[in-house]
């Protein structure tokens, strides 16, 4: 016997995954985590027994339901389900998935759409933190084709409008989490920054690299894998976050100088695979980060520059822009905008099923 829950595959930004109304699952958190597992196929290298896509992009959930909370459309709840291992981790934010949100919010009739474009107000649960997504509704109904397009992704699609401005210290409650915005771990310079998701930055070239590598030239490197996630872990503990060991956060970020008119070049890690593109909420982090005094990120950005307005960061599949207005500068802590247009699609609809005998918790 096989349960049968319905499902939307959605892509949103660079990511795709199921996305879930959220009564539509089991309400214990065990054994969602174990429907979430089936509906998935992990733990397994190509995920044969499921809907998810091996890769780390494509191994994500989005579970929506409509908020109880004033001034709130809907809550969004992100798990990041791991590929080889039975873990599923709702510690992070997603801001990929993130853009698919209100569509999706408003295809479900959570939310009341407008003529032309509807805002739909987010609270980020993993997070504790507010967004606001621009969806394109003419005639009271979501659109999805469009003009816009982003590198990463082919053709064009409706933009869908995020903006990220309440989300200093989204995990930690700290935008610089160890007190400092320069660390030395294993004679490694690092700097451990929190806005939208927590991230470890450093040099590119302190672990032997150009930072303009491919990302599948990255991901051959095994050795780099292994010493980045010794710093890693050293870093989690040192942002308060424990032992990181079994958590996808924090991430980390390889930095070089732009190439191509950017702001900054980045190679971004999920953290065992290198990001063929970028993610919104490490764009977020990494923008930030850029105009905080005394990170490795401003300096290599420039340190004679705050960026304010459209800044872009150079990625392995071109780049991201992202609109900042943030002030950083002597102890100051404001964060007034950090928006992006990015895209989304609705690719199928119907019913994952599960294994009854895993609905039913008898895991």
């Amino acid at each position: 016997m096989q349960t049968k829950i319905p499902c939307v595959i959605m892509r949103g930004g660079t990511s795709r995954g199921p996305f879930f109304n959220l009564a539509d699952l089991p309400a214990d958190t065990a054994t969602r985590d174990a429907v979430l597992l089936a509906v998935m196929g992990s733990p397994h290298e190509i995920q044969v027994d499921g809907i998810g896509g091996a890769n780390s992009v494509t191994s994500k959930v989005a579970m929506i339901s409509k908020s109880e909370r004033p001034g709130v459309d809907v809550d969004y709840l992100f798990a990041q389900v791991e590929i080889n291992d039975s873990r599923v981790d709702t510690k992070p934010n997603c801001g990929n998935m993130l853009v698919a949100v209100g569509p999706f919010a408003i295809d479900l009739g959570l939310v009341p759409a407008r003529d032309g474009e509807t805002a739909v107000r987010i609270f980020n649960v993993n997070t504790q933190s507010h967004i606001e997504a621009i969806v394109q509704t003419p005639g009271g109904v979501v659109t999805y084709e469009g003009k816009a397009s982003i590198d990463g992704v082919r053709g064009s699609a409706a933009p869908v409008g995020i903006n990220f401005a309440g989300t200093i210290g989204s995990v930690t409650k700290k935008l610089l989490p160890t007190g400092k915005p320069l660390d030395v771990i294993e004679g490694i310079e690092v700097s451990c920054v929190d806005v939208a998701m927590p991230v470890m930055m450093a040099r590119a070239e302190a672990f032997g690299k150009t930072g303009y590598e491919t990302a599948s030239e990255i991901d051959a490197d095994k050795d780099l894998f292994k010493r980045m996630e010794a710093i890693r872990l050293k870093a989690g503990v040192l942002m308060g976050l424990g032992d990181v060991s079994k958590s996808v956060v924090p991430k980390m970020i390889l930095l070089a100088k732009p190439r191509h008119g950017g702001l900054i070049s980045s190679r971004f890690f999920v953290p065992y695979a290198c990001h063929k593109a970028h993610p919104v909420t490490g764009t977020v982090c990494l923008t930030s980060a850029c105009a905080i005094p005394g990170t490795l990120a401003h300096e290599i950005a420039g340190p004679q520059k705050i960026p304010q307005g459209i800044v872009e960061v150079e990625h392995p599949s071109g780049k991201i822009a992202i609109d900042l207005d943030a002030d950083f500068t002597a102890g100051k802590q404001v964060l007034r905008r950090a928006a992006l247009v990015r895209t989304a699609r609705r690719i199928f609809e119907g019913l994952v099923h599960v294994p009854s005998h895993v609905w039913a918790g008898k895991l």
